[in-house]
């Protein structure tokens, strides 16, 4: 994956492009035609945010540290294909991005709309659902989000839902994609099968619905339901609000709430009945009419923005329930078997599908899914439940207000509506506005550059204005990596030759930080490209599925040695540690031990480690081949500096085994090892004693030599066990140089020969100086 420009490689930098120059050199190596490109993933809100404090454009802030980070990738032994580098800032780049956003519209694929949307109120600026955590922060600046209506671009990305979600089983053939991946996007896309169902309402002296719909995937639980929840944006609640000061103070303390908060607010003068309250085989506790509450954790874009309460199959339901009704028994309607008693203690629900108890009415006995079916087809003649299919997913948010991003090609005429820029007048550059960056405003530029807004419109002629908007720029990666196979082309953004030739990416390489936004947004650009007009569908034989790459490795993290006082907790600088025995650091203001832990390199942190001062210590090749050894490509690497020194003192020894070989005398001829085997075999019970010991030696070392290959291949092509590789020309080393003075003249060159190889694409400079 490419990098976002900030001005320095750190050691995650390293360790990824290590990783991908490895394997680029080993398949390069076995005859293949490798592309391995470099890019920069240069617009965004980071670059802008550092031209405002520092006065400066951003276009001058990213190309200056564009070309920082050159230097450091110089110094790392890449074998990059420089001559198809790409900047996502570039107009000729983003022209592309345009391209693509008009073809997107052209299909219905890109509207505006006006939605409740996230708001960055550091940032100033609009997130997509998936930029937002957990904790309900910006991914970015990590303020509070705010929810304000807009009117906003969206890519209607729930269109291609179906096969993002069908398609994750090809990438799972082979392990092709790792399992937790898979399982992320699973999950984002979120497909459920349940049903709407209607809990009519008893309002007390209140002008209110007459059923509240509920979605739910498991009706079998239905007998269990002992509260409904309401997000706080269900009509119902803002309704109430408006004559409820109570209910509006607790909304207005929500933002503030995490998603998981256990508050909530039951609505007074309001009860909800269950539908299956009017059967009259329905046991008596299931008839009975049960509170509404408003509660954070209902999300009002899923389902029908309400839930039931099953505290004795939902744990969230659970926890809620012992909050608020303590005292009050939890009702259990399913169990794990018909013999109740298998079941475990009843002090935490039962989330699983099973049978139904004797809670459960005429039900009793049968099992999750039947009694789910006959609940729903007897609900459904009475007009109070409907058969449904969910997604999580929702359409994809683009719209930024932010300068430093792609400016969104649509104008807008008071006759026309919005108009999308003819693909002449593409690219729509950003305008310069340096008194902006000088005088260190923020907000948006563009929305008061009137020179740049006021424009005619393309379809009748008459005045417009330009949207002001940037798109987001997860846009801008979604498709690079297809413009690095024809980097050039100025009139698409490939070609369709190209793309049959080279697409999709062989191996991709990258975090797991991006397992959701980046890989899902690239799958659906994909797609769509890949089935548009810029590839003709008799060019090729549509595959399984279109997806951008074939494999995906994801590295572990690079965590940095941190140093603690164990006084106050304060992490320390190094200048505030006695290291003067490392293995016992020491607080200098205190002489008490340091704690010492790894944690994920930071600033505040005082932990991280500048990639080209350990290259200009030790050298490209040692640090690269240090950065392999430590640990396996998917595990987080603790990153140790000291431990260099056995790198370092193998690639020495080696150094020296060929620098004893020296070049093949002049005229001589080294035979071939397995001529050599089979020539003298059979002479082997005739050996003397010397003959038998160079015998002897000579075939331990090749036998070693030949697992070694079996053994550095397959983790070669493997990836994630490129640590090994290391391990095992370590020990193919270790045995030459010990049986060197016993072994034959021709294996011994040989068997180096193979250990130089192998090396080559971990070392390779270092290689080419053994090979020379």
């Amino acid at each position: 994956m490419f990098p976002y420009p900030s001005g320095y490689l750190h050691l995650g930098h390293l360790r990824v492009y290590t990783i991908a120059d490895v394997v680029a050199r080993f398949h390069s190596l076995q005859g293949s035609n490798v592309l391995l490109p470099m890019g920069w993933d240069a617009f965004g809100l980071p670059a802008e945010n550092a031209a405002i404090e520092r006065g400066i454009n951003p276009a001058t802030w990213t190309k200056t540290n564009v070309a920082k980070m050159k230097e450091q990738l110089d110094l790392m032994n890449g074998s990059w294909d420089w001559d198809c580098e790409l900047a996502t800032c570039d107009p000729a780049f983003y022209k592309h991005t345009q391209k693509i956003f008009l073809m997107l519209h052209e299909k219905g694929l890109a509207y505006q709309a006006e939605a409740e949307v996230n708001y960055d109120p550091v940032d100033k600026t609009v997130l997509a659902n998936e930029q937002v955590d957990a904790n309900g922060c910006s991914w970015r600046s990590g303020a509070k989000v705010e929810k304000r209506n807009l009117k906003q671009w969206f890519l209607r990305i729930s269109e291609f839902r179906e096969s993002l979600l069908k398609d994750l089983d090809v990438l799972a053939k082979n392990d092709a994609w790792p399992e937790r991946v898979l399982a992320m996007q699973k999950n984002w896309l979120g497909k459920s099968t349940g049903a709407t169902i209607k809990f009519p309402v008893m309002a007390f002296n209140q002008d209110m619905h007459a059923a509240i719909e509920v979605y739910t995937s498991r009706p079998d639980t239905l007998f269990g339901v002992q509260y409904l929840a309401l997000a706080s944006t269900h009509p119902v609640v803002a309704k109430l609000a408006a004559q409820d000061p109570e209910l509006q103070a607790f909304l207005d303390t929500l933002p503030g709430l995490p998603p998981d908060s256990k508050v909530g607010y039951m609505l007074p003068h309001i009860r909800a009945v269950n539908p299956l309250a009017y059967h009259e085989e329905t046991p008596e506790e299931t008839k009975r009419s049960i509170p509404v509450y408003v509660a954070p954790y209902v999300i009002g874009d899923y389902g029908e923005g309400a839930v039931m309460g099953v505290p004795g199959h939902d744990v969230r339901d659970h926890a809620f329930w012992k909050t608020h009704h303590y005292n009050e028994p939890v009702r259990f309607v399913l169990a794990a078997s018909e013999d109740e008693s298998t079941t475990a203690m009843r002090n935490d629900p039962f989330i699983d599908h099973g049978v139904m108890t004797e809670h459960s009415g005429l039900y009793r006995g049968k099992t999750s899914k039947e009694a789910g079916e006959m609940l729903i087809t007897m609900l459904e003649a009475a007009g109070l439940a409907k058969s449904v299919e969910k997604w999580r997913l929702r359409d994809w948010l683009i719209s930024r207000q932010r300068y430093w991003g792609t400016p969104i090609p649509v104008v807008h005429c008071d006759s026309c509506g919005a108009v999308p820029v003819p693909d002449e007048q593409l690219p729509v550059v950003l305008p310069e506005v340096d008194e902006h960056w000088t005088g260190k405003k923020t907000g948006n530029p563009l929305e008061t550059l009137d020179d740049w807004v006021n424009t005619s419109c393309p379809k009748c002629s008459g005045p417009a204005k330009r949207d002001t908007d940037t798109m987001d720029t997860f846009v801008d990666s979604s498709w690079y990596y297809m413009r690095f196979i024809d980097a050039h082309n100025k009139d698409a953004p490939f070609s369709a030759n190209k793309a049959k030739a080279m697409l999709p990416v062989d191996l991709y390489i990258g975090g797991i930080e991006h397992a959701i936004l980046h890989l899902l947004y690239a799958r659906f650009i994909y797609k769509f490209l890949m089935t548009s007009s810029l590839i003709p569908s008799n060019e090729s034989t549509p595959p399984d599925a279109f997806e951008p790459f074939q494999r995906l490795i994801t590295q572990g993290m690079v965590h940095g040695r941190t140093y603690s006082d164990p006084s106050t907790g304060k992490f320390l600088k190094p200048d505030e540690v006695d290291l003067s025995n490392p293995a016992h650091p020491l607080v200098l203001s205190s002489g008490l031990p340091a704690i010492i832990t790894y944690e994920k390199m930071s600033k505040s942190k005082h932990n991280g480690v500048d990639p080209t001062s350990v290259i200009t210590q030790h050298g490209a090749d040692a640090t690269r081949a240090h950065m392999l050894f430590q640990a396996p490509v998917s595990e987080i690497l603790d990153y140790n500096g000291d431990k260099i020194v056995g790198v370092t003192r193998w690639l020495g020894r080696v150094f020296d085994l060929a620098t004893r070989l020296g070049p093949v005398p002049h005229g001589c001829h080294v035979p071939d090892s397995k001529t050599y085997f089979e020539t003298n075999a059979p002479n082997v019970p005739s050996m003397t004693a010397e003959e038998t010991a160079e015998w002897d030696a000579d075939v331990a070392v090749w036998r070693e030599v030949q697992r070694t290959i079996a053994s550095v291949t397959a983790s070669y092509e493997k990836v994630y066990a490129l640590n090994t590789v290391v391990s095992d020309l370590m020990g193919l080393a270790n045995l030459v140089i010990e049986k060197e003075a016993r072994m034959s003249e021709g294996v011994k060159r040989q068997a180096v020969g193979a250990l130089v190889r192998m090396m080559a694409p971990i070392t390779p400079a270092f290689a080419e100086e053994c090979w020379g």
